[in-house]
């Protein structure tokens, strides 16, 4: 299962077919015939909610989706994350709705990442309903309030304690349609890019292109591994399909590293200089992970990677602090990063974060479904 992942993951990003391996070329035509199936289903999807015929609730707070148009590696979660940070820091509680994709493996990581502070996580397909359970349990904030709060910043007064919650951070959101929302955050890879821009499973896209027509953000992320001319090319792609559309980019900064024995051991960057590293990965965009981790000073680096979200046995090389712990006598960290973004031509992350609490602010009378 694991090589028919990594072929159709090849397949996906060779914007050249032809140039595919004659093995790779065979599964083409299945491929084609199953994308388009899911471009029917797709639109028949779109239609239904778009006549009204299913019906799409919203939420007692503002929310904020984070989503993207393929799959893996765009950066999703690490944007949850820093969103929950701001809010928490600005005095709001955010509830953080997942879906809990492979195990949860990234809700665990959240919640790790964010122990301590006033953030809820709440997982489950039906996330309209999870996020119910969640206010009756809490109980939530008037949007208003939460409006006032951006503005006023962490060191004003408090307007209400910190277990009201006051804004939902949809993860994974762009598909999910049920969901109303207030913010369309729309994370593109700028590494990998739209592949060859074929419908899933042909092409790594889950919608076409003309979808980012819905957003209200797009942030281009591994900004920090391209050249200028294809950050502006990039731009020009997202322009011509919604002219108007606020542009950022970001990066994944590395900060230290851990090692998987001791979590809360901190090693410095500088700890990888003049070593041999192998880069065990299960994620997105794990060339991005390589390029990073080769900039930090390696004499050599190889990479073990598996598809993302991987399920892993015993037998695997993982994330898994029980499974690193197997690779004794060999050092085995774990690299600790966080989403920065990249100040670019006056854009920065304050401008971000300004954006944000205009667009919160400026949200009209809502009704709850």
């Amino acid at each position: 299962m694991e090589k028919l992942r990594k072929a159709v993951n090849e397949i996906a990003y060779c914007k050249d077919l032809t140039k595919l391996s004659p093995l790779h070329r065979t599964l083409v035509p299945v491929l084609s015939f199953a994308s388009a199936l899911y471009s029917v289903a797709l639109s028949l999807r779109c239609s239904l909610y778009q006549s009204g015929l299913i019906h799409r609730n919203r939420l007692a707070v503002p929310l904020i989706s984070v989503g993207n148009l393929t799959w893996g590696g765009n950066g999703k979660t690490p944007m949850v994350e820093f969103l929950a940070f701001w809010l928490a820091d600005s005095g709001i509680s955010p509830l953080i709705l997942s879906r809990g994709y492979a195990g949860g493996d990234e809700t665990k990581m959240l919640q790790r990442h964010l122990l301590g502070r006033p953030v809820r996580i709440g997982v489950g397909a039906n996330r309209a309903a999870t996020a119910s359970s969640f206010f009756e349990k809490y109980g939530y904030v008037d949007p208003s309030t939460v409006s006032e709060r951006l503005w006023v910043g962490a060191k004003g007064p408090s307007h209400f304690g910190s277990e009201e919650i006051g804004v939902a951070i949809l993860d994974d959101g762009m598909q999910h349609w049920s969901l109303q929302r207030d913010i369309e955050i729309v994370m593109v890879n700028g590494v990998t890019l739209w592949g060859n821009c074929h419908l899933l499973p042909l092409g790594p896209l889950r919608e076409p292109l003309i979808a980012l027509k819905r957003a209200d953000v797009v942030v281009i992320h591994h900004a920090d591994l391209l050249s200028e001319k294809k950050l502006k090319d990039i731009e020009l792609m997202v322009r011509d399909v919604k002219e108007s559309l606020p542009i950022f980019f970001t990066t994944m900064a590395p900060s230290h590293f851990s090692d998987v024995r001791n979590f809360n051991s901190n090693k410095p960057l500088e700890a990888l200089c003049n070593t041999i590293v192998l880069c065990v990965s299960a994620i997105g965009s794990a060339n991005a992970f390589v390029q990073g981790i080769k900039k930090l000073g390696a004499v050599y680096v190889d990479q073990l990677e598996f598809s993302d979200h991987h399920m892993f046995q015993l037998t695997d090389y993982d994330r898994d602090p029980d499974i690193l712990k197997h690779l004794n006598p060999f050092e085995v960290l774990v690299l600790c990063s966080q989403l920065k973004i990249i100040s670019r031509k006056g854009i920065t992350e304050d401008g971000f974060k300004k954006l944000l609490k205009e667009m919160l602010t400026d949200i009209p009378g809502r009704e709850c479904n």
